[in-house]
């Protein structure tokens, strides 16, 4: 029953909702529809909060991109000296990598629409440097723009493996990669 309200937060619900869709069927599988289905929303809420399909993705690839900034900053922001913020490297690749299994698959949906489409570049783009920015308090520019395709990798192979990523590579990666010449 319409009570004449609508639910103040409704607009995060549905961003949610589109993450949630996109990790269980892929960005292909999304629809007005479906998303409004697993939102528990009115299918109108749809085009009155987004302007499209295109909006919604943007909205809530930026919305995910700032949640995997905010992890990095958490690992990051702690480490004082050269040795801690290699240590935290380390731990951020393996949190990421063993974390939620959904933050994977997001990503790599994201890399595969910033592959093909220029505006999710752009967003990518962002979020690389905003990762890089964080790196670079501890580690040269050189230094962290290596360090970053690392953790994607090391991420990546992290998330396509049967066998856990071993620490002990990953902190030896870690040291050779931040050792400037």
């Amino acid at each position: 029953m319409a009570t004449g309200q609508t639910d103040p937060r409704r607009r995060e619900t549905i961003l949610a909702a589109t993450l949630d869709l996109i990790a269980d069927e892929g960005v292909a599988g999304v629809s007005h529809r479906k998303i409004a289905a697993r939102a528990g929303v009115p299918l109108g809420s749809m085009t009155y909060h987004f302007t499209g399909i295109d909006d919604l993705l943007r909205e809530a690839f930026t919305g995910f991109a700032a949640h995997i900034v905010a992890v990095f900053e958490r690992h990051l922001a702690p480490a004082r000296t050269p040795e801690e913020a290699r240590e935290a490297v380390t731990t951020l690749i393996h949190a990421v990598a063993e974390g939620p299994r959904r933050d994977l698959v997001l990503t790599q949906e994201l890399y595969t629409l910033a592959a093909r489409r220029p505006e999710y570049r752009t967003l990518t783009a962002a979020w690389m440097r905003s990762s890089r920015r964080l790196l670079e308090q501890h580690f040269s520019p050189p230094a962290a723009r290596r360090l970053d395709a690392l953790i994607e990798g090391l991420t990546l192979h992290g998330a396509l493996d049967d066998t856990p990523p071993d620490r002990e590579l990953t902190r030896t990666a870690v040291a050779l990669i931040t050792a400037d010449p």
